[in-house]
């Protein structure tokens, strides 16, 4: 997303954004900046956002993510609002509203301390409301569950679910060279911390909540963005991907080439956000139940990433975390 004073725009000339927006029953007027991302090509236009899918693995994204945003109407939880999606010839399509402000992301660099509190403090009261709308109890990105079911390959490497992390070991036993002793040590581990999960109550989790996935203006958040992997799993489950962007920003840029925030102005989000959410961060166990999630993540990589060099280097931090130490250890909330 961007400000709307940025001045990089041009009329709607893109012969692939011409054919989506009539598709979309919108007008080709305005100005509109085309922008890349991770699994998608994005427009962003005066009045509404229009993006389309680049990556074939994410092909029902859209999908998915309109019927998370129709959960979401009439709730205290802003958004954007859908104005269309559907399937070109040019791919998966989808039209929203705009929200004011930019991401923050782009905000949080020039913002002073009060400023950045107010914000998180407002994400606070978000995710609260994102929290308590009713959600079936599978709701699950069909990527990731045709993933867990063995259908396709892994697409992505998050957000966690509870029940498929002793799967992962077993995909892990399948790599050719795997460390046998490390996989028996993390099967161990997983089976021994499997009850702390036992009386939970799933509840409506973005999934992916850092910088670029939330559009801020003046202080508080106007919208939540880029529900594509929005599940239902433990509210903890939210708290784990935001702590785990606060440790490792850098690894959450925009785009990829970029780079993400500095960690170090990330260090006061954690107290902030539990001065705004305490209850987020009051279940019992919770320091193991969000390394157990981290496992989780570790392990998706291990097993599915399909560059050596990032499987090894999950290799190495699945073998911290059984020593008891990960990003966790430099947090204070």
């Amino acid at each position: 997303m961007i400000t709307r004073s940025t001045s990089f725009v041009e009329p709607a000339t893109d012969p692939v954004l011409l054919r989506t927006l009539a598709a979309a029953g919108l007008p080709a007027t305005g100005r509109f900046l085309s922008k890349a991302g991770w699994v998608s090509r994005v427009w962003v236009g005066d009045e509404y956002v229009v993006r389309l899918i680049n990556d074939q693995r994410h092909r029902d994204a859209y999908r998915h993510e309109a019927t998370v945003v129709n959960l979401l109407t009439g709730s205290e939880v802003p958004h954007a609002r859908i104005l269309a999606h559907g399937d070109g010839p040019d791919g998966p399509w989808y039209a929203s509203e705009r929200l004011p402000g930019r991401t923050l992301y782009e905000a949080w660099p020039a913002a002073d301390s009060p400023t950045r509190q107010a914000m998180i403090e407002s994400l606070g009261s978000v995710l609260r409301a994102l929290h308590r709308i009713p959600v079936p109890a599978d709701l699950l990105p069909p990527w990731l569950a045709d993933a867990i079911a063995g259908k396709k390959p892994w697409a992505a490497f998050h957000p966690p679910v509870v029940s498929a992390a002793l799967q992962l070991v077993e995909d892990a036993r399948r790599l050719p060279g795997h460390d046998a002793r490390l996989l028996a040590d993390v099967a161990g581990w997983i089976q021994e911390r499997l009850a702390l999960f036992a009386a939970d109550e799933p509840v409506l989790v973005h999934g992916d909540i850092h910088g670029s996935n939330l559009m801020v203006d003046q202080g508080r958040v106007t919208g939540l963005i880029d529900f594509a992997e929005a599940l239902a799993q433990p509210a903890d489950v939210e708290l784990d991907n935001l702590l785990h962007w606060c440790a490792r920003a850098r690894e959450f840029p925009p785009v990829p080439g970029e780079r993400g925030l500095d960690e170090t102005t990330l260090t006061e989000v954690p107290g902030w956000l539990h001065g705004a959410y305490p209850e987020l961060f009051e279940r019992e166990h919770l320091r193991e139940r969000l390394r157990f999630y981290d496992m989780y993540g570790e392990l998706a990589q291990y097993a599915h990433h399909p560059q050596p060099d990032e499987r090894e280097a999950a290799h190495d931090r699945i073998a911290r975390l059984l020593s008891g130490h990960n990003h966790l250890d430099g947090l204070v909330w």
